[in-house]
């Protein structure tokens, strides 16, 4: 039987066939990736590369692959789909090498290093009829999903408008290489803005135009942990940033994005409607608690509804899959290509509207994700 024709046998309970799956970025996020392909029966793991060969190989030997070099898993037979977990100025290159291959793509955020990349790679994909996936798929989660299903159901009426913060000191701290957060390309909205802005959308639904500020009053940063500490790096890019999203159903989101405080005690995003407000769990996670506050006794909790109850990082492209996006139809499934280049834009957007003063409109369009019903998988 050929690998092909294995890949089509359905998992153990009967539900769904497997997916060949080769890994592509060896780095620190590929562990827990590996947690959720070592659980996930449907996913199955057989290759993972890395320009790194030795580290390929400990990796692969943890998921139970083989280690190989990228070349050589571009271009197995037996790879279907490309989890891309590569450095984002390497996203596209990688993901379109593996689509011109025939194989579908999951890609870590951000989607592309810039909207020209983006739009390249998702062309490329429905050109050949390849899935193109995008984290984060932390939404997926029971976090997002049961904040979703609240609004959904109405519990804070019609939404009004939506503020999502993160505040920290920089990832300098503790990172013993941490000069791309510093460069064009880093900063902190383009580096947890797309848990932020995903959110936003699968909340309130696509966004239309940004507005934006943003700073960066310290011009160097200081290394805190690792054989480099002490070494001064420059700062060539905003590492505090303010945008304003406005979303096609009118609904205003305030984004405020930064390595310049140290911390805040503000929910990660709190979401405001004619009848209620909510406050939604760190975007960055799967599960959390919401809140929910529509009267004069207070905040709430709300009884978990919604999200896949044992989410990890893969699970976009388990839901890709379980949707049937490599049953012939690509544009199945939540973590679609198409919203990870929106929300890539949008926070491009952000940053133009920053540099320019002036309002900036989003071309590209990502319908709103369907909801995640509660699922125990």
């Amino acid at each position: 039987m050929s690998a092909a024709t294995e890949s089509q046998d359905r998992s153990q309970d009967g539900s769904q066939r497997r997916l060949n799956v080769g890994l592509i970025g060896a780095g620190n996020i590929s562990g827990q990736y590996l947690q959720t392909l070592n659980r996930l029966e449907d996913l199955n793991l057989v290759g993972v590369a890395d320009l790194d060969l030795d580290r390929a190989r400990q990796v692969a030997e943890a998921g139970g692959a083989q280690g190989m070099s990228v070349d050589e898993l571009l271009a197995s037979p037996e790879v279907e789909a490309v989890i891309n977990l590569t450095i984002p100025r390497a996203h596209a290159e990688t993901s379109l090498a593996a689509i011109a291959e025939g194989k579908g793509v999951y890609v870590e955020k951000p989607f592309a290093a810039t909207v020209a990349q983006g739009q390249q790679m998702l062309a490329a994909a429905e050109t050949a009829g390849v899935v193109m996936g995008s984290a984060p798929d932390t939404v997926l989660g029971t976090g997002v999903q049961t904040a979703r299903t609240a609004v959904d159901a109405g519990q804070i009426g019609t939404p009004i408008s939506a503020v999502a913060t993160m505040v920290t000191a920089g990832h300098e701290s503790w990172h013993p290489n941490p000069d791309f957060y510093y460069q064009p390309g880093g900063g902190p909205l383009l580096d947890m803005g797309p848990y932020y802005v995903t959110s936003l959308i699968t909340l309130l639904g696509p966004v239309a135009s940004v507005i934006g500020a943003s700073s960066a009053l310290r011009t160097e940063r200081e290394i805190g942990s690792g054989p480099r500490a002490g070494e001064k790096l420059p700062v060539s890019t905003p590492s505090h940033i303010t945008g304003a999203l406005i979303h096609e159903s009118g609904a205003i989101s305030t984004l405020v994005m930064s390595f310049d405080g140290t911390a805040s005690q503000a929910p990660p995003i709190e979401v405001h409607g004619t009848e209620g407000s909510m406050a939604v769990p760190d975007p960055n996670h799967f599960a959390g608690e919401v809140l929910l506050a529509r009267d004069r006794d207070g905040w709430q909790p709300v009884e978990t509804a919604g999200g896949y109850i044992q989410a990890g990082r893969g699970y976009g492209l388990a839901d890709l899959l379980w949707s049937g996006a490599f049953d012939g139809d690509p544009t199945l499934g939540r973590a679609q290509g198409a919203l990870g280049l929106h929300v890539l834009e949008v926070m491009a957007g952000v940053l133009t509207a920053a540099e320019t003063g002036a309002s900036v409109t989003i071309s590209s369009r990502a319908d709103r994700p369907s909801a995640v019903p509660l699922d125990p998988r």
